[in-house]
């Protein structure tokens, strides 16, 4: 459940006393960008200038096919982090049951994959351009929040007063009615949240390049500090952030900040609940919150995403990835779990993207008959996809053997 200042405490733990609109001025969330005159400006562009081209560099070293399989799995990697911040675990190879409709009998342990899947399938909209140019406005983000809460089940769509037990109903994409109280942060009055996410929108959402980039890490706490809505904010901050990067440096979405952020989870809510702060004394900018504290995480935003990239292309380095593969074929057909010549088809989809069925029996070095349990067999073991009968076999990278062929994506589960 979301909090102000990135779910520090349960969502459970807020006021909700009904609210009104106390007149609070947008002012009071500046600064909202790091500005050409500010004094962190230099080493942030720097930052940015790196990310962009390393996001670019692994954009353009995969085939599309890859691309594509890879930001599958990203997307359920991206999910289990971004759940785990919150404090509910389910692990990708649950994730990935739950996208084939295979739930757990116990109900607690259901109702997280189904919240599992509503994650993934609102990333995966995003993935496909179904926020493109609107990450950062009003709709976008209650769309986001609408489209993730109308999947959750009814039982994790209730949050309640631990002081009064007054149990109140979150209502996919709606704007919180109630004032909210998180750690030492009072959230603006619900009445104006509305004039809030207006000046967030025009500030965030006519930027340039560089300064979208720069601007990821403020409009991702910003989010936060406004608290949109009564639960869920902070899995739609990550995923707005998500939504926001992917179209400014066309990620192709095959990395995540949200593995990073999980990984660093101390350190990420520490500078979020620094960026709650007011201004600290004349040189801390001109606004009414601190302008260090925003530079700071800014810094933190932009080497997390770095070390994300820099970690998903040492992983899909051509040879080391093809050896990975390869021992794990190898060990396959010696269990006699996978017909022979079977590494060689992987190997032809490692370096061509994807493969016409036609030519499997060469690129394999096998008779027509035998190619056809070769992919048989290679598709029953989910490592193989096709979009029809006909249609080229493209490589999967199935989450039940990550631990294999993507060392270190996610932990092993238990």
């Amino acid at each position: 459940m979301a909090m102000v200042g990135e779910d520090k405490v349960p969502d459970i733990s807020a006021d909700f006393a009904v609210a009104k609109d106390r007149g609070e001025s947008p002012a009071e969330m500046e600064p909202l960008l790091i500005g050409e005159t500010s004094r962190f400006r230099g080493s942030l562009t720097d930052f940015a200038v790196e990310l962009a081209q390393k996001a670019a560099g692994i954009r353009r070293s995969l085939p599309e096919s890859l691309l594509k399989s890879l930001a599958d799995l990203v997307r359920s990697m991206n999910c289990y982090y971004s759940n785990l911040i919150e404090g509910h675990y389910t692990h990708p190879i649950d994730i990935e049951r739950a996208l084939k409709n295979d739930y757990s009998k116990d109900a607690s342990k259901r109702d997280l994959q189904l919240e599992a899947k509503a994650h993934v399938a609102v990333q995966k909209r995003i993935d496909e351009g179904g926020l493109k140019g609107r990450a950062v406005t009003t709709e976008g983000i209650c769309e986001i929040h609408r489209r993730f809460c109308a999947e959750l089940p009814e039982a994790l769509l209730w949050v309640e007063d631990p002081e009064n037990m007054e149990r109140v109903r979150v209502v996919p994409g709606e704007l919180r009615k109630r004032d909210v109280k998180v750690g030492g942060h009072v959230a603006i009055s619900a009445g104006a949240v509305p004039r809030f996410l207006k000046r967030f929108e025009h500030v965030y959402n006519h930027l340039g390049k560089t300064d979208s980039i720069l601007a990821a890490a403020p409009a991702h706490h910003r989010l936060l500090w406004i608290h949109p809505f009564l639960d869920g904010n902070g899995r739609v901050a990550r995923l707005m952030s998500h939504a926001s990067l992917l179209e400014t440096l066309d990620t192709g979405a095959v990395w995540s900040v949200a593995r990073g952020l999980a990984r660093n989870v101390e350190e990420y809510k520490r500078h979020l609940a620094a960026c709650d702060g007011p201004r600290r004394n004349d040189l801390d900018g001109r606004g009414n919150l601190s302008e260090e504290a925003l530079a700071a995480f800014t810094e933190f935003f932009l080497k997390t995403c770095i070390d994300q990239v820099s970690f998903m292309e040492s992983l899909m380095q051509p040879d080391r990835l093809r050896a990975r593969i390869l021992l794990w074929a190898e060990e396959e057909i010696k269990l006699k779990n996978l017909p022979r010549r079977s590494g060689r088809v992987l190997e032809a989809l490692l370096y061509r993207g994807e493969l016409p069925r036609a030519d499997v029996s060469s690129a394999a070095g096998v008779v027509e008959r035998h190619a056809r349990r070769v992919v048989s067999a290679l598709m029953a073991r989910g490592v193989l996809a096709s979009d029809g009968p006909r249609a080229p076999l493209r490589l999967v990278f199935p989450a039940a053997l990550a631990s294999r062929w993507m060392p270190g994506l996610f932990p092993e589960r238990p």
